[in-house]
């Protein structure tokens, strides 16, 4: 069964891996080849690329373990998706009880930031 996460790791650590670790991994993960598949394709064994995928995710899930960019990014992106819930919360709540316009314009820039801050991660 693959590990999905896998992927994540990947656009964040690629640099990390072999050539033919990261492709190997990328037509794994990314692009849903089999191990057959990709085994045939550079004509090695099914078990040659096993083993490569294996070493990649590895350096991979020890590199997150170390730096926890994945984990961090994933706990930004979860922080700028409830500042977005709330600016427009306060949209709404002024449009109801206020009606300031300078308060909606704060409000609609920090709505405005966070997606744009959100459109940034991949994850």
């Amino acid at each position: 069964m693959k590990n999905l996460s896998v992927s994540a790791l990947l656009d964040f650590y690629s640099g990390i891996l072999t050539d033919k670790q990261y492709q190997f991994t990328v037509d794994y993960y990314n692009n849903d080849l089999s191990l057959a598949e990709i085994a045939e394709n550079e004509s090695i064994t099914r078990q040659g690329v096993r083993d490569t995928i294996k070493r990649a995710e590895e350096r991979l899930f020890d590199i997150e373990k170390t730096l926890g960019l994945v984990k961090k990014a994933n706990d930004s992106k979860k922080r700028i998706d409830e500042i977005s819930r709330n600016s427009q919360n306060i949209i709404e709540y002024n449009l109801r009880y206020n009606g300031s316009k300078e308060i909606d314009g704060y409000a609609k820039k920090i709505e405005t930031l966070a997606a744009e801050i959100n459109d940034s991660y991949y994850i």
